[in-house]
């Protein structure tokens, strides 16, 4: 087939099912996936009928590079391209790299690209590996503005955001209703702050109990409910009964329901998220909780873009517990109609974040 693609990427992320689904529908395309990433769930290849094989991502010197064992035999068929995710630290996709500019094939990346924190070295191992593709598909404006400032060019830069799982997120929103799972677990009318993802370090969740023992001090009280599982959930708990917090303060633990997790998102008045926020944004703003997170871009995921001040969500200063602690208490101050601020989040995720956007972005530039 003329024009045919091989998709190569790390691993078959459970949270990339739809957009995988619609390309494998969509697109003359052949999938290839990396057998193991972190502890992230794996989506049913059985969904895929152009799914090919699956290939053992090993450890090359040290990590976190490594190497992709029996890729660089598909670089020999008849695949026209390649889309690969996009990360130097991978030495087969820089074999890929060198081997398909040889033999005149396309490559492109699919990649976070430019964070602004990058190092002199990193800059110019970015600046070698990225120009050597055909295009670049970027989740964020952010990173395609900085990638023009350091002189790309910029008709090779595609911004494609990320989705989640829309189509049934979709479905469980438009039978959502505004419910008392938040009194019947706390019996107050408080505003309720959720967080849902992983209990790491990364996530600065121990900031949101800080926040909440500052706000409780100038008696402003606050539910808060962390969904997820991860390694700081113990040290969490102990915060928690050090500040006093217990009787506002649920630990959900993990979910993968979404009929669970769209209700307690849904009756939420407000997804905090300290440290970077990533797909936790498009998640919440899916339905229609606003998020606030920090202001500092380059240590961001790309998903703090889903923001718009004062609509879907708002920033503060990093690091800042005070700042944190503000801003929780100004959203309030100036957001006072709910279903204005519910319309503004659907509004993002339903124009940009989503796979049908993803996808027509893909047609134009990949066939």
């Amino acid at each position: 087939m003329k024009n045919k693609i091989c998709l190569i990427y790390n691993y078959a992320q459970h949270y990339r099912t739809d957009i995988f689904c619609l390309m494998d529908k969509e697109l003359p395309i052949d999938f290839v996936f990396g057998d193991k990433y972190l502890d992230v769930k794996k989506m049913d290849y059985s969904l895929l009928k152009n799914f090919k094989k699956e290939v053992k991502n090993i450890t090359f010197f040290m990590k976190p590079i490594y190497y992709q064992k029996g890729v660089l035999k598909l670089i020999f068929t008849n695949y026209s391209s390649y889309l690969i995710l996009g990360e130097t630290i991978c030495v087969s996709t820089w074999v890929m790299l060198f081997i398909c500019k040889v033999l005149n094939k396309k490559v492109y990346f699919w990649t976070h690209g430019w964070y602004g924190k990058e190092t002199l070295i990193r800059k110019t191992l970015k600046k070698i590996f990225y120009s050597l593709s055909n295009g670049i598909f970027l989740y964020g404006d952010y990173a395609k503005s900085l990638m023009i400032k350091e002189g790309f060019n910029e008709k090779k830069l595609h911004v494609i955001y990320n989705s989640l799982s829309y189509d049934s997120q979709k479905k469980e929103r438009k039978a959502l209703g505004v419910s008392d799972i938040y009194f019947n677990k706390f019996n107050n009318r408080h505003k309720n702050l959720v967080f849902i993802g992983r209990l790491s370090k990364v996530k600065r969740l121990d900031m949101i109990l800080d926040a909440l023992k500052i706000l409780k001090s100038k008696n402003k009280y606050y539910n808060l409910t962390l969904i997820g599982e991860g390694e700081t959930k113990n040290n969490l708990k102990q915060i928690v009964k050090q500040f006093n917090l217990e009787e506002c303060v649920w630990f959900y633990g993990e979910s993968f329901n979404e009929n669970e997790l769209s209700n307690l998102i849904f009756n939420a008045d407000l997804c905090v998220s300290p440290g970077n926020v990533g797909l936790t944004a498009i998640h919440s703003l899916t339905y229609g909780t606003p998020v606030i997170t920090h202001n500092n871009f380059p240590y961001q995921m790309p998903e703090f873009e889903v923001i718009k001040l004062k609509k879907t969500g708002i920033f503060f200063e990093f690091g800042n517990v005070i700042s944190l602690a503000n801003k929780i208490q100004c959203w309030f101050n100036e957001n006072n109609n709910r279903e204005k601020v519910r319309e503004a989040c659907y509004e993002v995720v339903d124009k940009k974040f989503n796979p049908y956007y993803q996808i027509e972005i893909f047609k134009k530039h990949l066939i």
